[in-house]
């Protein structure tokens, strides 16, 4: 029998900022709190972990995890998201570098199926075009 992914965790500088700016980019909430809790609760920012998690149950978490060192390189794990049904990747680019992820270059090269941003702490993540719906009638 095989294990079951629990968390995935990141280290950063700040859990409390990158876990609510996570929270916003994926429409979750900070573990723990109800869904209309607000999320900007000053005591948050003191902690050194800090877990978000979907609103619908179960699911692998992300885990903040305070480190005292800066990030220096690429990532070698690395979130891919996509758009939800209703929206598409120009829209969602746009709403992402409105939060504040910013374009990156990590050698990807001239793709047209995804874009490289990195969060406010660098962390680098891939915006893909296809909603799940596209991906499943391809997938057929």
């Amino acid at each position: 029998m095989g294990l079951v992914v629990s968390q995935l965790c990141i280290d950063c500088g700040e859990p409390a900022m990158l876990a609510r700016w996570w929270a916003r980019v994926l429409g979750w909430r900070v573990a723990g709190a109800a869904a209309d809790d607000d999320t900007d609760d000053a005591a948050l920012d003191d902690e050194d972990e800090v877990e978000i998690e979907p609103d619908d149950g179960p699911h692998v978490t992300l885990l903040f995890l305070r480190v005292p060192e800066a990030k220096s390189v690429k990532n070698r794990l690395h979130l891919d998201v996509r758009p939800q049904d209703g929206s598409d990747q120009q829209a969602e680019l746009v709403r992402l570098i409105e939060l504040g992820a910013r374009p990156v270059d990590v050698g990807q090269g001239v793709v047209t199926t995804w874009y490289v941003l990195a969060d406010p702490e660098g962390n680098e993540f891939c915006l893909l075009r296809s909603t799940p719906s596209q991906l499943a009638q391809v997938l057929g």
